[in-house]
């Protein structure tokens, strides 16, 4: 059970810092772009859930 856990929180770090170079590539201000990357960081699982939803789409 241990590889499997370890695996999975690999994959999930992976989705997360591929949303924040996301968010810090798009073309929103400065303001929600460091909201949103502390929103990520602070709340990784609802945070990325929330990102897809709402988070900037350019």
């Amino acid at each position: 059970m241990g590889i499997e856990v370890g695996l999975l929180g690999l994959i999930w770090l992976v989705i997360v810092v591929w949303a924040i170079v996301k968010t810090a590539q798009s073309r929103v201000g400065i303001v929600p772009k460091v909201l949103w990357i502390l929103i990520l960081l602070i709340f990784p699982v609802i945070g990325f859930l929330f990102w897809l939803l709402l988070g900037p789409k350019g």
